[in-house]
């Protein structure tokens, strides 16, 4: 594990950070609470500055009273914290961008995707660009840490309780927070006993294609209903759509999305699984794995897109990347000795694969066959 300051190293944010203050006016930094947000920008602007902004603060809420007076004289980086508690700004925020010489660049934060945020993606197009924060990856904490990384998952206060128990804790209460007060905070007027039963019920699909019919009669409502759900919970990071590819080729394929929860700690404590070793033994184990791998390598690489593929004849492939104008294929499985499997070849050869990786928690890289390789997680995003 990599130390920075008493903490752990997240060089990889602050670099991603740092070059999009250098090529925009406006960057927003975003992602589900206590994922480190606020820690990674007080190493830009300490909390102490004129130039921080802490919207659940009543002093910065009092200094905001007047918007325009309190930025507009302002120089360098600004750090505007819970955006989402003033949607008002982003109109001002926009004027100030468009000032030159530029005086100032504006990092502000908040807890959902810019589709939440629907006046930031309306009144600054063309000048924000976006940073996505989702915990530890790791690649920050090495590769010795794997196992206690899948069990707690990336958000700080999970990762680094001093036992599971406390750890599992942290993430119960989170999941009652978030759906009691963070969630109505943007505007979500949806019971939090609603939510929370959709949500422990896809823990329980996840890895699985979406299938709205089977769902909204499991909860008894519509169809309709349970993808508002679901396009809400993908908007506040807690769950990812992960899309088909389809393309004309003969199979028939599937064109639903596949579901993941993107946290494998808060997957875990809605399965009810609080140690390492009852995560072993249970049914989820497979699918918790992949997802979580699934999520790794999707940090590591940031792939101009990313899909999933399955045919209704049993092809399928876990994960498609395209990334640098290349096709890379991804296979997850939780094995110490993964084989090479008919599946493999269909998808190499029909998806016109460049690459194909075979991505287990072992230690070894070995090939399995002609275009197909064995990594393990923490070697497979540098092979690409």
């Amino acid at each position: 594990m990599v130390t920075f300051g008493g903490m752990i190293d997240r060089n990889r944010d602050r670099q991603l950070v740092r070059a999009a203050l250098r090529r925009s006016r406006v960057v927003a930094l975003l992602g589900p609470r206590q994922c480190g947000k606020t820690t990674l920008a007080r190493e830009f602007v300490p909390a102490q500055s004129d130039n921080y902004f802490d919207l659940e603060d009543p002093n910065s809420l009092a200094r905001l009273a007047e918007p325009d007076l309190a930025l507009r004289p302002l120089k360098g980086v600004v750090v505007i914290d819970e955006i989402q508690r003033r949607p008002e700004l982003f109109p001002i925020l926009r004027v100030l961008a468009d000032r030159k010489p530029l005086p100032a660049r504006f990092l502000i934060l908040g807890s959902a995707a810019p589709s939440l945020l629907r006046q930031s993606s309306e009144t600054l197009a063309g000048r924000l660009e976006t940073v996505i924060l989702e915990g530890f990856r790791l690649a920050d904490l090495g590769h010795k840490a794997q196992t206690k990384h899948w069990a707690r998952g990336g958000f700080p206060l999970a990762y680094l309780a001093r036992n599971e128990a406390d750890s599992f804790a942290w993430r119960r209460q989170f999941l009652q927070t978030f759906l009691e007060r963070d969630l109505p905070q943007l505007g979500v007027q949806i019971p939090a006993v609603s939510l929370g039963r959709f949500w422990s019920m896809l823990a329980h699909y996840h890895g699985q294609i979406w299938n709205a019919a089977e769902l909204a009669r499991s909860l008894a409502v519509n169809e309709s209903t349970v993808r508002r759900y679901l396009d809400l919970m993908s908007g506040v990071f807690m769950v990812r759509q992960l899309a088909p590819w389809h393309e004309n080729l003969a199979k028939r394929q599937v064109k639903a999305p596949k579901i993941y929860l993107r946290d494998s700690g808060l997957l875990h404590a809605l399965l009810g699984v609080a140690t390492t070793r009852q995560l072993e033994g249970h049914p989820k184990v497979g699918a918790s794995w992949e997802g979580y791998a699934l999520e790794e390598m999707l940090k590591a690489l940031r792939p101009d897109e990313a899909y999933f593929w399955a045919t209704h004849n049993g092809a399928e492939l876990d994960l498609l990347l395209i990334h640098r104008g290349r096709r890379i294929g991804v296979e997850f499985k939780r094995s110490a000795t993964p084989a090479l499997t008919p599946s493999m070849r269909v998808a190499l050869a029909d998806l016109k694969l460049d690459q194909l990786m075979v991505v287990y928690p072992g230690q070894r890289r070995f090939p399995l066959g002609r275009g197909i390789e064995a990594l393990p997680l923490n070697e497979a995003a540098l092979a690409v």
